[in-house]
């Protein structure tokens, strides 16, 4: 069935817009008159838009939902309703597929569905974290409040990722550049260098012949080392799909130096916002609970968030219940524990998220100031050391002659 966008009236002053289903267009008009709607116009949704929907640009990215949660936040904050709010969206949207939901979602609120719903229809796009905060908003009568959070929330992750990888992006670059730079003596300077040196018949120092020896194994058997690296990164995912495989190399991941302790406090850091941005927004502890562990991506870390549900369902408090947990230092408890005593354990919460993130910042420092020498030092030593391998034979040859 193909999916039709309408406008009708169903009455003098009562204009209605929304989406339907029909065959064609002939049977969406008359599904319409069926509703008691007179229709005005009639397209079909996805006309012109199939092609596009599948271009890198038209992808719907995080920063698109920050900047649709932070535009309904102001439109709903300066009076205007939540179906026109999403009328201008739509109207001001340049990506087709955003365009599309939006046009979907609208169809939804008019037809008399709840925005949480519409979000609902939608999960690859809108989070459960989304959808349960907006569904508090609506029950409390401040979805502009809500959206202002949830816009808020979305920043902090975007700038928590952005930190990170513009930490990384340098190192990553030197990487690659020395990987590119060996690739290319190993494949084309050293054989060329090979037949010179044959043609001289002079014997040749050690580590140029250990140069050689490589050159020829990544010739010949190159292939073979790229077949076997994909295998054995196919092999390392597949076994992240069993949960007690992925437990294993998480908490080894998290004995790891430095890296570990960045891991551990990112995701303390993550759990803690999302739990009191969901408790501050009027989510019940359990729902909250269960939805912030999802946000968790190392499996060690989420079994401590799992018991500590599990805990609190069985009528423990919060703050022991955390008290329990493996992987939570015990700064994060005390701070938990004052929170919870003293009934402000969203605010705990939050500076929870502000002190790990604040040791994430410290330790994405640290790591980028040991990685950069570090891979400055490997990189120079192994460039260095296949230069100087090839140049042996020639001072050797200079010595001779003298």
């Amino acid at each position: 069935m193909a999916r039709f966008i309408y406008k009708a009236k169903s009455g003098p002053n009562d204009l209605k817009e929304g989406v339907i289903e029909a065959e064609t267009k002939r049977s969406a008009i008359y599904k319409i008159s069926q509703m008691g709607y007179f229709p005005l116009d009639v397209e079909e949704q996805f006309r012109g838009a199939i092609v596009p929907i599948f271009s890198i640009k038209n992808r719907i990215t995080a920063r698109d939902i920050l900047l649709f949660t932070r535009q309904m936040a102001d439109l709903l904050s300066s009076g205007l309703t939540l179906v026109a709010s999403l009328n201008v969206l739509c109207r001001q949207t340049e990506k087709p597929k955003l365009r599309i939901i939006l046009e979907d979602m609208r169809g939804f609120v008019t037809d008399g569905g709840v925005f949480s719903g519409a979000l609902a229809r939608h999960p690859k796009i809108f989070s459960k974290i989304y959808v349960s905060m907006v569904k508090s908003g609506e029950a409390a009568g401040a979805l502009d409040e809500i959206l202002n959070r949830l816009a808020d929330y979305a920043d902090a992750e975007d700038q928590l990722r952005n930190k990170v990888r513009s930490a990384l992006a340098y190192p990553f670059l030197m990487i690659v550049v020395g990987f590119f730079t060996i690739v290319v003596l190993l494949a084309f300077v050293i054989p060329r260098l090979v037949s010179i040196f044959q043609d001289i018949g002079q014997e040749l120092p050690l580590p140029t012949l250990m140069l050689i020896k490589l050159s020829a194994l990544f010739l010949n058997y190159g292939w073979i080392i790229l077949v076997l690296s994909v295998a054995v990164i196919f092999v390392i995912k597949r076994q992240q799909k069993s949960k007690e495989r992925k437990f294993i190399l998480d908490s080894f991941k998290l004995k790891l130096f430095v890296a570990g302790d960045f891991i551990k406090k990112a995701e303390i850091a993550r759990f803690a916002k999302t739990l009191s941005t969901l408790l501050s927004s009027g989510v019940p502890m359990l729902e909250a609970l269960k939805i912030s562990g999802s946000v968790v991506e190392n499996e060690a870390v989420s079994r401590d968030i799992e018991n500590i549900t599990t805990d609190v369902i069985s009528g423990l408090s919060f703050s022991k219940a955390t008290a329990k947990a493996e992987q939570f230092p015990d700064f994060v408890n005390n701070m938990i524990v004052v929170g919870d005593e003293s009934g402000n354990l969203e605010k705990a919460l939050l500076k929870v998220s502000v002190s790990c993130q604040r040791d994430v910042d410290r330790l994405v420092g640290v790591f980028t100031a040991v990685l950069e020498p570090l891979i400055i030092i490997v990189m120079g030593g192994v460039v260095g050391f296949m230069v100087i391998s090839m140049l042996l034979p020639i001072f050797q040859m200079n010595l001779t002659v003298r």
